[in-house]
């Protein structure tokens, strides 16, 4: 265990050498949610809203969806009162267009019975009135050591970008009402490109408009499809953050910014 530790130390100290040099890295590429924000804070607001109105829409049809099914529509892991808790790192709600989001759903509403067309219009119904209730509420919450690490590629005068599967104006939407939009030099979500994660059209269109060679880039994100996006892009480091990366498909992986501050690794 010690050793493991020494290693991962010492890895961590060598991607921070690279990180905070100016020769070498021009830009940092960041994930939105699940790296810059708490996915389960904000995605768990939005489908316990979605799936309320759901049941309620599908209760007035004398149809319902069983328990059991809705972990598997969205790649959640719920408690004994339904609520989402956690996520799947490589499911669809992590890794999916929103409009693969809202295929997967109507999938689910029409095996109870219901005819796709009608399955379909209650589905945009219900992510309607949730959309209308997150804006009311604004469950966006910054990660521990997000502001630290952005102020700290400010003042190194590396430019910052997210790239997202989410669209490019529910990411601007989420930045916002963190205080976060005058951090980030351009947003790419999913709108924006051919083909989203894990290709690399994202990472390749935010350093066109950047002017930066991806090879002076880095991509932090949560998941495995950010790492094999900025390798697929030919970006000089990919940076995993939690446990829904593995260590194999990223340069390095890390649990929280803090250890990308102090150049220590610590």
């Amino acid at each position: 265990m010690t050793e493991i530790m020494a290693n991962q130390s010492k890895l961590l100290d060598q991607i921070n050498k690279q990180l905070w040099n100016r020769q070498s890295i021009q830009a940092v590429l960041l994930d939105k949610d699940g790296t810059l924000l708490d996915f389960n804070r904000m995605w768990g607001f939005w489908t316990d809203e979605v799936m309320q109105h759901i049941n309620l829409h599908l209760a007035a049809h004398n149809y319902m969806l069983e328990p059991g099914d809705i972990p598997a529509i969205w790649g959640t892991v719920h408690n004994e009162q339904g609520k989402m808790i956690d996520y799947d790192a490589q499911g669809p709600l992590a890794m999916g267009t929103m409009d693969e989001v809202y295929a997967v759903l109507i999938w689910h509403v029409y095996r109870t019975g219901l005819s796709w067309a009608v399955s379909k219009s209650i589905v945009h119904d219900c992510i309607r009135q949730a959309d209308l209730s997150m804006e009311r509420s604004r469950p966006a919450y910054p990660l521990p050591g997000v502001r630290g690490f952005l102020d700290r590629c400010r003042q190194q005068g590396i430019r910052l970008a997210v790239v997202t599967a989410d669209q490019t104006d529910n990411a601007r939407r989420h930045l916002e009402w963190m205080g976060m939009t005058d951090d980030f030099d351009i947003i790419i979500g999913n709108d924006r490109v051919r083909q989203g994660k894990p290709f690399p059209d994202m990472v390749l269109l935010a350093c066109e408009e950047l002017g930066i060679a991806p090879g002076q880039t880095v991509v932090i994100g949560d998941t495995n499809g950010d790492m094999q996006m900025g390798r697929a892009a030919g970006c000089l480091l990919t940076i995993g953050i939690g446990a829904g990366v593995d260590a194999s498909s990223a340069d390095a992986v890390i649990t929280s910014f803090a250890q990308l501050q102090d150049g220590t690794g610590e």
